[in-house]
């Protein structure tokens, strides 16, 4: 079962610091998983990618 995303806080270099629903931490490098081309093109500008925030109501980060 996948488990919801209860916070984020964005470090450096295109990395997030998440906490999932079960207490669980850990850190996901975003530059390692995703082209910044396309819809992702504007994260690029870190202080864009900075403004990332937890849905929750979806219980991921937007």
């Amino acid at each position: 079962m996948v488990k919801d995303i209860t916070a984020v806080k964005p470090i450096k270099d295109y990395q997030l610091h998440l906490t999932f629903e079960d207490g669980i931490e850990g850190i996901v490098d975003l530059a390692e998983i995703i082209k910044f081309s396309g819809i992702f093109e504007p994260l690029q500008d870190s202080v864009y990618f900075a403004t990332v925030r937890v849905n929750p109501d979806l219980g991921t980060i937007c």
